[in-house]
This record gives C-alpha cells, sequence and structure tokens, in this order.
C-alpha cells in the first residue's frame, strides 16, 4: 500500500486522480449506470489531458426507460395512471356526430336512453387528454352507478330530473355546465344547440382542484393480459341497436383492432377524422323500461348476460354488480366463474337491451 503523505506533489495528485477514476469505474461496474444529476464530469490527468464523463444521454435514456404505472382501467401505461378518472356524458345525436375527443377516451360506455331508441355515452379519461371533449350532454341516472364504479368524476350537462335529484344531493363528485358554461365549459359557433357545448381535461382538472375534490385514482381495478394472442381470421360483430344507430365493429386480426361503424358509416373523431377503435369490445344485456315520457330505466345493478369480445374470441359470460352499493366495481366474468382479463388498450362496454341482437362471425 502506497502512503500518500510520503509522495511528492505531482505524485499526490496523480494518485489522487486514479484513485478517483478507479472509485468511478468501481461504481459503473457495479450498476451499469452513472447518475450526477445530468452533469459533465472534468478530470485532469498527470499529462494535463482530460477525462470527460458526459452522463446526460444516459440519464435521459434511463428517463425514458423508467416504467410508467398502469392505468388500472384498461391497462396501459402512463404518466398520469393514477389520476382520478373524469367521465364526460356524450350525445348520440345524429347532429352531434362526429364527436370530438371520443377516440382517446380510455374506456366509452354506450346505453340506451329511451327504450328501442337513441343512445348516449359517458367517455372515461385518465391517460389521454384530448384539445377538446363534446359535444357534452346531459346526464341520465342509469350512468350514475357505472360512473360510481370507476371512481370518476361525472361532467354533463344538466340531466333527467331523476339524474339530477341524486347529483344535487351530492351522491358523487360532480362538474355540471349548466352552472359553469362560458368557463370550464365553452360552446362553439356554427353548430346547434343543445350540440355546442364542449370541455377538456384540463379546465375540468383544474376546477376539480380548486373547489377540493379529490384527484386520485381508487378504483380497484381490472386484470390485464402479459401479452396479445390474437387470432389469424378477421371477424365482424353487429350489434342491433334501432335504425341509424346500429353498431358494428369490423375485427382485424393483423392489428387485433375493432373498427367501430355506427349507421352503415365509419364512426370517427372529429378532431382527427381517423375510424375510431377498440382493443376490447364487451356487451352488457340489461333490460330496458319507458317510466316517464322520453325517460327509460336500464337495470345496470345486480347482474346478466355478458360478452367479450377481444383477440378475435368470443367469451360469453356474465357482468355483475352490487346492487346495495352504486360505488362498486362493474366485473365481467367467463362461464367458469373467472374474472376476464383484458387486453391491454381501449374498450368500449355496450349497454344493450335484451330484445336486441348481437350477432358475431369470423371469415371461413
Amino acid at each position: 500500500m502506497i502512503k500518500i503523505d510520503k509522495l511528492n506533489k505531482k505524485q499526490k495528485k496523480y494518485a489522487l486522480v486514479t484513485a478517483v477514476v478507479l472509485a468511478v469505474a468501481l461504481i459503473f461496474s457495479a450498476t451499469s449506470k452513472i447518475w450526477m444529476a445530468g452533469r459533465t464530469i472534468t478530470i485532469e490527468n498527470e499529462n494535463n489531458s482530460e477525462i470527460t464523463i458526459d452522463n446526460s444521454e444516459n440519464k435521459d435514456t434511463e428517463e425514458e426507460n423508467e416504467e410508467k404505472e398502469r392505468n388500472l382501467i384498461n391497462g396501459v401505461e402512463c404518466e398520469n395512471a393514477k389520476g382520478r378518472p373524469f367521465a364526460v356524458m356524450l350525445a348520440g345525436d345524429l347532429e352531434a356526430w362526429p364527436l370530438s375527443g371520443i377516440a382517446e377516451a380510455d374506456l366509452v360506455i354506450e346505453m340506451p336512453v329511451v327504450t328501442n331508441g337513441i343512445t348516449r355515452y359517458v367517455a372515461i379519461y385518465v391517460c389521454d387528454e384530448p384539445s377538446e371533449i363534446g359535444s357534452i350532454r346531459s346526464s341520465r341516472h342509469d350512468f350514475i352507478p357505472l360512473v360510481m364504479g370507476f371512481d370518476a368524476i361525472y361532467a354533463h350537462w344538466g340531466g333527467s330530473h331523476y339524474a339530477l335529484d341524486k347529483l344535487n344531493n351530492k351522491i358523487m363528485d360532480n362538474v355540471n355546465a349548466l352552472y359553469l358554461d362560458g368557463s370550464v365549459f365553452y360552446r362553439k359557433s356554427g353548430l346547434p344547440k343543445p350540440h355546442d357545448g364542449f370541455t377538456t381535461i384540463k379546465r375540468l382538472r383544474e376546477y376539480s382542484e380548486r373547489i377540493g375534490y379529490r384527484l386520485e385514482n381508487e378504483f380497484e381495478g381490472y386484470k390485464f393480459h402479459d401479452k396479445e394472442s390474437p387470432i389469424d381470421k378477421n371477424g365482424k360483430l353487429s350489434i342491433g341497436y334501432p335504425s341509424v344507430y346500429k353498431v358494428e365493429y369490423e375485427y382485424n386480426a393483423e392489428t387485433n383492432f375493432y373498427l367501430r361503424s355506427k349507421g352503415d358509416k365509419e364512426d370517427t373523431d372529429r378532431l382527427t377524422s381517423e375510424q375510431i377503435s377498440a382493443k376490447n369490445v364487451v356487451i352488457m344485456f340489461a333490460a330496458s323500461r319507458q317510466i316517464e315520457g322520453q325517460y327509460n330505466d336500464m337495470d345496470i345493478e345486480g347482474e346478466g348476460d355478458a360478452i367479450v369480445y377481444q383477440n378475435g374470441w368470443e367469451i360469453k359470460g356474465k357482468w355483475k354488480k352490487d346492487k346495495s352499493d352504486m360505488k362498486s366495481k362493474l366485473y365481467f366474468y367467463n362461464e367458469a366463474g373467472e374474472e376476464i382479463k383484458f387486453v391491454p388498450g381501449k374498450i368500449w362496454i355496450q349497454v344493450v337491451q335484451t330484445n336486441q341482437k348481437v350477432e358475431w362471425g369470423v371469415e371461413k
């Protein structure tokens, strides 16, 4: 061992530099990474030449490769995975097509709001934030337990008196455009009322934070497959909503996406003009009845038949939601009683009346 106090000045300097370089090398060997807050380190050796260690690129690569949290609603990794979802009520009317921002929703529920008639949507957002979302429509009471089951903050433009009776009693966190028109919500010129109402996730989040809503997600989460395993045949799913509201999904085995059409036309997003797609399509059968004029009531609590389409497969089973707890999770089980795992990616839940046909076929 060399005693530094017996070395001359030049030797001491060389020994010190050598020790530093060896220490850095040991650290690098042990961890395969050098972390020095993104700085460039320069060391001068005995020949007055420089040894430079620039770890800024290494740091950037590590940040890019850092594992992100998984969104518990649809299994996609994103920076905001633990953020509380926002559920936005959207129009199903022909006059409102195409909708803005619906293609970026993590999960969408479509459900009849008139028995044997028109449907409406609630789009749930966690990961993506489209530049605008609309057109926004009024709440219906059937959607409330479904939204509560995802622990979402509910955005809507007014509602039926059945829905508002619940929401005004603070049954759940919600943002009502009737009181926030021109601030959190806005109207777009050139569109007919009531189809001219829009918002953004940024506006909804800022308002929710300002009034003290919790912004961390407490949803229990679904289960997901580790990898995709698509079949090698294309398929077609037809959902018997009436007339122009009929929905079809063309399954593309090569991309493993279900491409959505409505009323025999491609269903596109106004922001991108691209066809809406999903990795999972869920059929949830429920009885419907008219209860007052234009308002219906659907049996979306309890249990019923369900079919899940993913990877080109048809999985028959049951849906269940605890009647005694509106905050309870909406479950989907196969015929063996096991909770169905989803393919990570966008999910569309189609609530279908028990008298409406659902047909699925694959190419021969």
